[in-house]
């Protein structure tokens, strides 16, 4: 994996925690991207060192998904299982999804397989094989929604 690869996979699991915490604090955008530019990107909390992040990259998710957010959930809404809603998913995976679907919708300068390999892998972070098999299901069907 090169330095750019590694760049945009930290990116993409620090655009995830970001998600999570705007939606659990509600913290202004700018403040969010802030604090993470500041004290999160790369740097070393509790003894563990986070990997830089490509910090443009991570703006453009975090912002995309706040400001697309009703658009990317009723894309995620529609590829869900009849009686299930977003709000049934576990936080850290509406974050998941909802940064997947961003970048399937945003993002055409990055593949679609790269996308969602990237996700699963955000996934395996989180959660066990099967939850990180459900990521990989779901982005593949938003993929076949919104590319041609």
């Amino acid at each position: 994996m090169n330095d750019r690869s590694k760049s945009r996979s930290a990116a993409r699991l620090a655009a995830v925690q970001a998600l999570y915490q705007l939606e659990m604090e509600g913290t202004p955008l700018h403040l969010l991207l802030h604090e993470f530019h500041e004290h999160r990107l790369g740097a070393t909390i509790e003894d563990v060192t986070y990997a830089e992040a490509e910090q443009n990259f991570f703006d453009d998710v975090v912002s995309g998904v706040d400001r697309r957010r009703a658009e990317i959930d009723g894309l995620i809404s529609a590829r869900l299982s009849s009686g299930w809603t977003l709000d049934r998913l576990d936080k850290p995976m509406r974050q998941i999804l909802r940064a997947g679907t961003y970048e399937l919708l945003a993002r055409q300068d990055v593949a679609t397989g790269t996308v969602i390999s990237e996700y699963v892998d955000v996934a395996h972070t989180f959660y066990d094989k099967r939850e990180a098999g459900f990521v990989n299901g779901l982005l593949d069907g938003v993929s076949k929604d919104v590319r041609k």
